[in-house]
Formats: C-alpha cells, structure tokens, sequence
C-alpha cells in the first residue's frame, strides 16, 4: 500500500514547507526530505526526534534534517546545509549530530546519493540483541540491499560510529548498529528509503521464523543467480529511477 501511494500519488505538500526562492533541484531535495521524514515517522521508525534523513545538493554540498526535531513537523526552511567536513554552511537549525556517519558513507561509497537513518523497532531489536540480519533465508533481501551486516556498538554522536561501520560500507547498503538502529543509502531518497521498509520487512520475517523453528537457507548457487539478478535490476534501476 505505502508502494502504491509513493507511485501513484502526489507528494502533497503543506503551505509552511514551501522554501525561499532556489534552485529547483534543491527546492524538490528539500521537500523530499520533508515528505520522507514523514514517512518514516508515521511508520514508527523515528519515535520522538529519533533518525536522519540526508542527501547530495552536489559533489561538495549536503543537505540534511537538523537536530532535535521530530521527523512529523519538519518543513522545507528546516534543513542544513554542509560541507563534507560536516561544517553548517546554511540552515537556521543545528546539524544532527550524527552526521558523523553520513558522511562517513559519502566518502566512501561516490555511487550513493542519500541516506536514511532509523529505529524500526524489530531491526533495532536485532541490533539490540546484536544479532545482524545475515542468513540468506529470503529472496527479496538479497534482491535489494543484500545481507545486513552488525556494526559494533559506539556511542551516538561520536567518531567510533564512523569507524565502527567504516569496515562494511563498501560492499553493504545497509547496516545494522549495534544497540542502536539502522543505516540505509541508496542512488535516491527514495531507494534509501524503500531499502530501510524492506529491511524491517525481512526482520519481521527472521523472526517469525525463528519463531517457527528456523528458516531454511537459501543454497549457495541461488544466492549467486540472485546476486547475478541484483546486478541487472540495479542496471535496470539506474535508468528508471524510482517514483517519489
């Protein structure tokens, strides 16, 4: 249903989220931030002024939601803008300060584009018992962000979050953080944001079948003609963008 809204409706957005006069990649940036953070909200997975939400204005600018404020109630004026050192350039809010780990993810991976920062609650009961979501037991995982690997615990708003998730970025579009939440980027808002849905789709299913008895995993050569598949659906991907 939520798959269906995002590709057939249009973003609707309230008279206070309009900016200033910009540039209209960033004016749209803006509102896709708004209406993201909404999103992710009104599915329980940024209680309170919990999560993040950013993406590229251009190779040295980002755009990102501020500290402090719930994800419900943010307008358009509401976002920052920084360099990749993480220094404010605009924005009369401050920066989160978790950004550490956005950045973080933009030098080392120049494919993504944006990043969404979550607790949904069932992944974040993974991270909590720090357990990652690793066993190949569903197609559509493999088929989106691949396996998600378990950072080691840091504390928030520190460089040791960075460190701790630099070892699987490259080759990971989403995380897991240990007592904590979830990482998820992508080529767009709004591939970050359907990665962080399918994530928390796929920990439900892990639990449910663990409460089952245990899944059965995938064999090795399905998993390598998913991976195979993967590959062209993000060939695919590249030239269609998703809807948002």
């Amino acid at each position: 249903m939520i798959t269906s809204y995002l590709t057939h409706q249009t973003i609707q957005i309230e008279s206070e989220d309009l900016a200033s006069p910009l540039c209209p990649e960033e004016t749209d940036l803006r509102r896709q931030l708004v209406h993201f953070g909404r999103w992710v909200h009104r599915l329980g997975y940024t209680p309170g002024t919990a999560g993040n939400l950013s993406v590229r204005l251009d190779s040295k600018l980002i755009l990102a939601t501020p500290t402090g404020c719930s994800k419900a109630l943010l307008c358009s004026d509401d976002m920052v803008i920084l360099d990749n050192e993480g220094h404010k350039l605009s924005g009369a809010r401050n920066v989160t300060s978790e950004i550490g780990m956005h950045l973080a993810v933009y030098r080392l991976r120049p494919d993504v584009q944006a990043i969404v920062h979550t607790h949904p609650p069932i992944a974040t009961a993974f991270a909590a018992c720090r357990k990652a979501l690793d066993q190949p037991i569903c197609s559509e995982i493999l088929m989106t962000t691949g396996l998600v690997p378990l950072a080691s615990y840091a504390t928030t708003g520190t460089e040791e979050v960075s460190a701790s998730l630099e070892p699987f970025i490259p080759h990971h579009d989403a995380i897991l953080l240990a007592n904590h939440g979830l990482l998820t980027y992508g080529t767009s808002l709004p591939d970050a944001f359907m990665k962080t849905e399918t994530v928390e789709h796929f920990a439900q299913v892990s639990l449910a079948a663990h409460q089952l008895g245990g899944g059965t995993s995938l064999q090795e050569r399905d998993i390598e003609k998913l991976k195979q598949a993967r590959a062209r659906y993000k060939q695919n991907a590249a030239q269609n963008p998703p809807c948002n």
